[in-house]
């Protein structure tokens, strides 16, 4: 009898069990959602630097779920827009360019008309600049200011910071020492070229919020990464310099608003992907619904050879 009784108990849940399932399966649905896809808006990529001619670059932004492609990214540059850059006293209206990259897609900008020597313009410390973008029946304006750069008391290469055994044999880490001004207002963002390579910008952005007139501090320079080898986590000498390269640092004193940018945009591009982190907008110094940054740049560059 217990036996039976067993059985039957299984028999009796099983029978509940296909129930459930039967009913639960009944129920599904197929539930199609479309999503509504956000307004086309004007991207702007600007910047004016310490004696070098300014330069846009203006694009339309591109959907959440649109395929993207060098047909897509080609096609979203913005023509025919009227841009035009002021220092308070003389205003210029920039030319736009077409380039081949030589990668089946062009690229294009706007900057100084290189063959009318009456438009010429090159940023100067202390200056404030206004961009006014015409386009579409729309004006976009954004104002920045090239601060007076303070760039680093000393640079070298010291012994690599060690995590384990991970460390490439000979890897050299980059130290700067630092002092920063007593003045309140102190932001920076910076870049780095290893040898021939490019430019590429540290996640590393520099206030002086906390630190203002701080005593000279020793500390790591975190190398900026080429964007094609950011996720290369197995590379053992990424970030790190080699006994014969030529480093050169690009300092680059900003105001409050291109700072906000850049740590918003910083933000958003390491947690990319992260379902637990925090959603962020980047912040913006284009008026009238743009999204990017009109920057100012105070630069110094400072190279040395690593021993």
């Amino acid at each position: 009898m217990l036996r039976l009784s067993l059985k039957s108990g299984a028999f009796f849940f099983c029978g509940i069990a296909f129930f459930i399932l039967s009913l639960l399966s009944s129920c599904e649905k197929e539930v199609k959602i479309k999503l509504k896809g956000g307004d086309t808006k004007v991207v702007v990529e600007g910047a004016v630097e310490t004696d070098v001619p300014p330069y846009v670059v203006l694009t339309k932004s591109i959907g959440f779920f649109s395929k993207i492609d060098l047909s897509t990214l080609e096609n979203s540059f913005i023509h025919g827009a009227n841009v035009t850059v002021s220092d308070g006293t003389k205003t210029i209206t920039l030319r736009e360019y077409t380039v081949d990259t030589g990668s089946l897609n062009k690229f294009s900008f706007y900057s100084i008309d290189t063959a009318n020597l009456a438009n010429k313009m090159t940023g100067e410390n202390g200056k404030t600049y206004t961009l006014t973008i015409t386009y579409d029946g729309k004006t976009y304006q954004a104002e920045t200011k090239i601060p007076f750069p303070k760039g680093m008391d000393s640079i070298w290469a010291g012994d690599a910071i060690k995590f384990g055994d991970s460390v490439a044999a000979g890897a050299r880490t980059v130290y700067v020492n630092y002092k920063d001004p007593d003045t309140l207002g102190n932001f920076g963002v910076y870049y780095t070229q290893i040898n021939s390579q490019g430019y590429f910008m540290s996640d590393d952005i520099v206030t002086d919020e906390f630190t203002n007139g701080s005593l000279q501090t020793k500390y790591p320079l975190s190398l900026g990464i080429d964007p094609a080898h950011r996720k290369d986590r197995n590379n053992d000498s990424l970030g790190y310099v080699f006994p014969g390269d030529t480093v050169t640092l690009k300092w680059c004193s900003t105001d409050k608003k291109v700072y906000d940018f850049w740590r918003t945009f910083i933000y958003a591009r390491n947690v990319q992907g992260n379902p637990f982190s925090t959603p962020i907008n980047l912040k913006t110094n284009i008026s009238n619904g743009a999204l990017g940054i009109w920057a100012g740049y105070g630069t110094i560059y400072t190279t040395f050879v690593v021993q």
